[in-house]
């Protein structure tokens, strides 16, 4: 048993608020145990240059941590200054992550803006935000296909993400803060609702790990995920075919 009082192979409690925003086209307030993120999707009738007139979108993300997110007040990152390269390298990852989910060419010359702001930080903020994010997505493209302006539905998969890591020789799931602090190696997997991996990025804080541990981990995460969609599409009661 952790602290917590999960299993070593437990998600924390997961939770999806779909419409928490009155005006945003998409959006969700997503809960991984006390990480609490405001996921938002926006429409914007353009694409930056380099995609003018090949006919097909884009989706993109920005990231913040609202001052007391987290135990003691962090600087706000204001509008106009540069994002921290923490933030920068999140928002990147969440961008990927939900344009590998996507059939551009449906979407047309738009951009969807999926802004991620966590407003409780309990480690796994980044997990959050591309699972959250996910969601916020679907409902802005189901939005768009209610009006009409598309016609089938740009999101081909869903996508989730999880952390994992070793702590006290332990492989563990979905790493709340206190867990994710004191890991000798922390993961993060993103993969979509086929089983496809998106991205793996694991760093060894201390001692090295071997590659079996590696596979082990990579199964226990892959676990979490198909839990992550599952709940994704309970609440959005999904159909990729539709």
């Amino acid at each position: 048993m952790r602290r917590d009082g999960r299993k070593a192979d437990e998600l924390r409690p997961i939770s999806f608020q779909r419409s928490f925003l009155k005006y945003a086209e998409g959006s969700v307030l997503v809960k991984f145990g006390d990480t609490h993120v405001i996921c938002s999707a926006s429409i914007e009738e353009s694409v930056p240059s380099f995609l003018r007139g090949s006919g097909q979108g884009w989706v993109t993300a920005e990231y913040a941590m609202l001052p007391r997110a987290t135990q003691t007040r962090m600087a706000r990152e204001s509008v106009g200054k540069k994002p921290s390269g923490r933030s920068m390298e999140i928002q990147r990852l969440i961008g990927r992550s939900l344009r590998a989910a996507m059939d551009m060419t449906l979407l047309g010359e738009r951009t969807v803006w999926i802004d991620c702001d966590v407003i409780q930080a309990d480690g796994g903020t980044r997990t959050a935000c591309i699972t959250g994010g996910c969601v916020a997505l679907y409902d802005a493209l189901k939005t768009l296909q209610g009006y009409g302006v598309i016609g089938a539905l740009p999101l081909t998969s869903l996508v989730a993400a999880v952390s994992v890591g070793i702590v006290g020789g332990e492989i563990l799931l979905d790493l709340n803060y206190e867990e994710d602090s004191t890991a000798e190696v922390d993961l993060n997997l993103v993969m979509t609702d086929a089983g496809n991996v998106v991205e793996i990025q694991g760093t060894a804080e201390g001692t090295p790990f071997s590659r079996q541990r590696l596979n082990e981990m990579i199964s226990l995460a892959e676990k979490g995920i198909r839990k992550l969609i599952t709940l994704q599409k309970q609440v959005l009661e999904f159909d990729k075919n539709s």
